[in-house]
């Protein structure tokens, strides 16, 4: 259905006038003027008209499907070198729509997309690839200069595509037997130039917004609310540069920014963030060049920092000036030069892999002891015995180091509850896996309360402060294989039944201007014969029952104390 035109035609602009003006008018006006007065002023808004999608036969109605008419508006803009297709009050039930470069999609604000609920009216992106599913609700492939804006709200209608089952992607699944028959919320692939802006995205039947290898992208003002089915990701993506995001609210129910492959030059700042999952997620890759900063995160219990990787090129990763309250793991950064992440006995010395320049400042975070299920997430999720009293994890696998880690001016107040049990536990798994992945396989999780870092080189902790809610019988700290570490400024809740640092078989260690905030069998515990060149220099120990205690063959000259 052709559109109707915002502008006057002739007969009506004339139509409009009383009979002796038009006479004057028209007596006055040389006839080239008179041929076409509205053709030359649709030249001039070439590129900046708007289309109504209720113009091109949509009703709005919440259930006649306008897949046809809107999908009729987005093609007529691009052709007309652009301009905004406007989403006007009303529920527009449709299947999948293609954007297409030059476009605005703008969504009223009492305007809503509602995804329609029958599998049929779905797709998949025509050019999207398949991986993790390409069937999809609003797409765009090859297209530029796109944007989607308005206060108005974009709707998956994704409770009606759950069947109980995920995609199977998690470690070790591979996506066997996984349900990828459902559409994604949006998905962006080789796009360049987008804007999304101010819309509410929700109810996806799987990801909310995927953004595959796409460049200068601008998200702001955003909210996505996603806990309808499994696998309700917020932001996903994959091999993109140039990505700046600001002021979005996210509460989703799995990976709310997950950033798998080589995304690169990435901002995100003054952020909120909720999820059962993870907040950002790396996987292998070359993540390289992005800062996040001013962010809020709570309620999410699958480790808001996380970096699970193999055969990766990781580096300058920046985090500073985040709250973290009432989570688990608050940071797990896991790293093998290996092809299995779960699997270290390949032992290849591959030197262009590497996870280093990582650093976290202005941290002030809260740890429970457990996940804690979600009240508006309507299916149960299990949870993992490795998430059980959880702590930060650095672990580096076989003979792959993690790099230049820094913390500074870092708060964490944990659960506490740890037992001696956990922590005699030396024999940690050579898995890469994710934080809870490698504790599961240990019958009593993590053996540091803290921080647990293996394989660590150049490691800095500076303002640090660990403490615990209730009693915790583990070290606060264990290093094992650490090299060339500065540890000034710690303050640490200790206990009567286990020794406040642990050093297992590390070297070029300094330890300044520790403070012992409760009653610790020892200051610090030095294991292994190839232990060398600790330096303990001044701080308050008193509380501490013992300075020094040398087990599992190290010598006391490993270890000088200013």
């Amino acid at each position: 259905m052709e559109p109707k035109n915002d502008l006057l035609s002739r007969r009506q602009w004339l139509g409009k006038l009383t009979v002796p003006a038009m006479a004057v008018t028209a007596a006055a006006l040389p006839a080239t003027a008179l041929a076409a007065p509205h053709q030359k002023n649709n030249d001039n808004l070439r590129g900046a008209r708007i289309f109504n999608v209720r113009d091109h036969g949509a009703k709005g109605d919440g259930k006649t499907p306008d897949t046809k008419a809107i999908q009729a508006a987005i093609d007529l803009c691009n052709k007309e070198n652009g301009g905004t297709v406007l989403i006007p009050a009303g529920d527009f039930v449709c299947g999948t729509i293609e954007l297409r470069s030059n476009v605005t999609l703008h969504v009223s604000v009492q305007g809503r997309l509602l995804g329609s609920t029958r599998r049929e009216d779905y797709s998949a992106g025509k050019g999207v690839p398949p991986g993790n599913g390409n069937i999809v609700f609003i797409y765009a492939v090859n297209a530029e200069n796109i944007t989607i804006e308005g206060r108005g709200t974009i709707d998956g209608s994704g409770q009606a595509f759950y069947n109980g089952k995920g995609d199977n992607t998690g470690p070790g699944q591979r996506g066997v037997g996984g349900n990828f028959d459902r559409p994604h919320l949006i998905v962006f692939y080789q796009c360049t130039n987008f804007l999304v802006q101010d819309v509410l995205l929700t109810r996806s039947a799987y990801h909310c917004f995927r953004i595959l290898k796409c460049k200068q992208i601008q998200l702001h003002g955003i909210r996505i609310y996603n806990r309808v089915n499994k696998n309700n990701d917020g932001f996903h993506f994959n091999d993109s540069q140039y990505v700046h995001i600001s002021n979005c609210d996210i509460q989703c129910q799995d990976d709310a920014c997950a950033l798998f492959g080589s995304n690169q030059f990435v901002t995100i700042t003054n952020c909120s963030f909720s999820t059962r999952w993870s907040i950002f997620r790396f996987g292998s890759g070359e993540a390289q060049n992005i800062v996040v900063n001013n962010c809020l995160i709570y309620d999410t219990y699958g480790c808001p920092v996380k970096i699970s990787s193999g055969k990766a090129r990781i580096e300058n990763l920046s985090f500073s000036n985040i709250i973290m309250r009432n989570v688990t793991g608050p940071i797990g950064i896991a790293f093998t030069n290996t092809s299995n992440r779960n699997n270290a006995t390949d032992n290849a010395n591959d030197t262009t892999s590497f996870v280093r320049n990582i650093s976290f400042n202005g941290i002030r975070a809260t740890v429970v002891e457990k996940p804690v299920n979600h009240p508006d997430i309507a299916f149960g999720v299990n949870v993992f015995d490795g998430e059980l009293n959880s702590c930060i994890t650095l672990n580096g696998v076989g003979n792959a180091f993690l790099e230049n880690i820094s913390f500074t001016d870092v708060h964490v107040t944990y659960a506490g509850g740890g037992t001696k049990e956990q922590a005699l536990k030396r024999d940690v798994p050579q898995v890469a896996a994710e934080y809870f992945g490698v504790w599961a396989t240990q019958p009593f999780g993590p053996p540091a309360y803290g921080l647990y870092a293996r394989n660590v080189k150049n490691l800095t902790l500076h303002n640090v402060r660990f403490e615990y809610e209730k009693a915790d019988a583990r070290p606060a700290v264990i290093f094992d294989n650490v090299h060339d570490a500065s540890v000034t400024g710690l303050s640490a809740k200790g206990s009567v039944d286990a020794e406040l640092i642990r050093i297992i078989n590390s070297k070029d260690i300094l330890i300044a201007a520790t403070r012992v905030l409760t009653n610790a069998a020892a200051f610090l515990q030095v294991e292994g014969e190839a232990c060398e060149g600790i330096v303990v220099n001044g701080g308050d120990l008193r509380k501490a029952l013992k300075p020094l205690v040398f087990e599992r063959g190290a010598g006391k000259n490993a270890v000088v104390m200013g």
